[in-house]
């Protein structure tokens, strides 16, 4: 029974815990994930979140291209094993988790994760060089077929 008390315990602590955490202001709200990845709603994508204000000027940028590249992005597979360990689907989940009516849910799983950053940026570099999404998927694809984790189930792009 004692044992049973201290891990109620330990749960409704848990719990108490994530609902404090996920208190914010009114246009920045803030949820930490069960893997360590900060979650945060913006009004809109021309409000990044604040997880980024202590980052350099660069994963800055890249966050704010990553929201105007989301027809790219969730196209290229990333190959840092968030598909297993957080569940994205395409390399624009290290950024962004959802987009609705109460704004954009940003993702800090990027801006900690040097093959989520280097995949991103390439990926829009290449875009902006005048590649398709299917040359960039598939150089990406043969860029890290060897020595990264397992790609995210990303679908092929038809065109």
């Amino acid at each position: 029974m004692k044992m049973y008390r201290i891990k109620m315990v330990v749960c409704v602590s848990l719990l108490a815990l994530g609902v404090i955490t996920g208190c914010g202001s009114e246009d920045h709200n803030e949820v930490h994930m069960v893997n360590g990845d900060i979650r945060e709603t913006t009004a809109s994508t021309d409000i990044l979140p604040t997880f980024l204000d202590d980052k350099q000027t660069t994963v800055e940028t890249i966050y704010a291209e990553v929201a105007q590249h989301k027809d790219l992005l969730e196209h290229i597979p990333c190959y840092c094993g968030c598909g297993e360990s957080a569940g994205h689907t395409s390399s624009y989940d290290c950024f962004i988790n959802a987009e609705d009516n109460n704004g954009i849910t940003w993702d800090d799983h990027g801006a900690k994760c040097g093959v989520c950053m280097d995949i991103a940026a390439q990926s829009i570099s290449w875009l902006n060089e005048g590649q398709s999404v299917k040359e960039i998927r598939e150089r990406i694809d043969e860029a890290y077929k060897e020595g990264y984790g397992t790609p995210t189930p990303t679908p092929i792009p038809e065109v």
